[in-house]
């Protein structure tokens, strides 16, 4: 079949790679329909390569009709059509009941210390091939697969993989009080629907961007919008009494805009030898954090910061002073996806699409484009604001 895989620093194409098959009974296999650009695909692009092996499969945002079952799978069937959330857990374990599927001690990775196991998504979570391919194995499916109908649209149901749950929450973590405001740092996917669920809520948001298209797309649904300026912060606590937003969504993670050392950091230890990359990568402080810093600046005293945004580096140096002086909240994690899926299905099945989900995609292309489509989405051309990838295949 075809696959978009990881080749090197920068560098992925659409290649052949062998067809999955049922490894274990509770697998199925899936003819994809539709699969997503992830931003944190963005990071295994050129910051955590020397996790990553040449010809592994990428992506974490799925979805597809169910074409082989295992023999103790008792919910799907062929034919079925299924969303994929990208954390593989069990659905039993002690986490899961807690509701941490992110932390499910069936599929935790207690070698490299991290939690469940993701689709695409490198050693460090288990090295499991991903979703930007014409087929997917789909493991423990019973308890991973979100069936879904056949009459709405794949836009419909596709985001319910991750950046939907994961905005959702990115903003359940945030604590907005009742009539308070959220501010939301990043209007990529993920910081798009963080702001749009703030309004749903009944929150005022207000969003920070340095991209006029991103802004645009955030005003349509009542967000108010700030350019990254270097008065931002002023401007912020001017619009909030003079005191800060009440709660901080930060959506954008390790890659934030500046910071010219980290950036050598992460573009260094993707050239390094892997051995020696890993090992910056995981005791060195290699993110830039002007995204997290201006959450913690921003928020007012008593106020919660969200993080949605990936970060990485494992010595990244925090305000611990200010924080604590401040009395900051501070929520973070790889999103749930699993615990979310009954608050959030029946609004993106809602015909009146309060959400937007429809409303997100800026590029839709068939898989064969799937590299061309990572360095535009990398480097914000063309408007880009969500790719959708749609394979051609045909039902086995």
């Amino acid at each position: 079949m075809k696959a978009l895989t990881w080749q090197a620093n920068k560098k992925v194409a659409v290649t052949d790679v062998a067809d999955p098959r049922i490894e274990e009974p509770t697998d199925v296999v899936i003819r994809v329909t539709s699969a997503a650009i992830c931003g944190s695909d963005l990071h295994l692009y050129d910051v955590l390569g020397p996790f990553l092996h040449k010809d592994d499969v990428l992506g974490h945002e799925t979805m597809g009709v169910v074409e082989e079952v295992g023999a103790d799978v008792s919910n799907l069937s062929v034919g079925d059509r299924i969303v994929v959330p990208f954390v593989i857990a069990c659905g039993h374990c002690y986490m899961c009941q807690k509701g941490l599927t992110t932390q499910c001690e069936t599929t935790q990775n207690t070698d490299t210390e991290t939690g469940a196991d993701l689709y695409g998504y490198t050693d460090l979570y288990g090295r499991v091939p991903g979703g930007q391919a014409e087929r997917l194995r789909v493991r423990l499916a019973d308890f991973n697969a979100i069936k879904v109908g056949h009459d709405l649209s794949d836009e419909r149901y596709l985001f319910l993989s991750d950046i939907l749950p994961t905005a959702w929450q990115g903003v359940k973590y945030a604590d907005v009080p009742e009539g308070g405001v959220l501010a939301v740092i990043g209007l990529g996917p993920v910081g798009q629907f963080a702001a749009r669920i703030g309004r749903h809520l009944g929150h005022r948001v207000i969003a920070v961007d340095p991209v006029p298209e991103r802004r645009l797309m955030a005003e349509r649904y009542g967000v108010e919008t700030l350019d990254l300026t270097d008065d931002v912060l002023d401007t912020l606590r001017a619009m909030t009494d003079g005191r800060g937003p009440d709660s901080v969504v930060d959506a954008v993670g390790m890659e934030a805009h500046g910071n010219p050392v980290a950036a050598f950091a992460q573009s260094a230890a993707g050239i390094l030898p892997d051995k020696i990359a890993q090992k910056v990568m995981t005791t060195a402080g290699v993110d830039r954090l002007g995204a997290l810093n201006l959450a913690l600046d921003a928020v007012r005293r008593g106020g919660t910061v969200s993080l949605s945004g990936v970060y990485a580096g494992v010595a990244d140096p925090m305000p611990l002073m200010n924080m604590f002086d401040k009395q900051i909240a501070l929520r973070m994690g790889q999103c749930n996806v699993q615990a979310w899926i009954d608050d959030l299905l029946p609004l993106v099945e809602d015909p009146a699409d309060p959400l937007g989900v429809e409303d997100l995609v800026t590029h839709r292309v068939p898989l064969d484009r799937a590299a061309e489509m990572y360095d535009i989405f990398k480097e914000k051309k063309d408007g880009c604001i969500k790719v959708v990838l749609k394979p051609q295949t045909t039902a086995a």
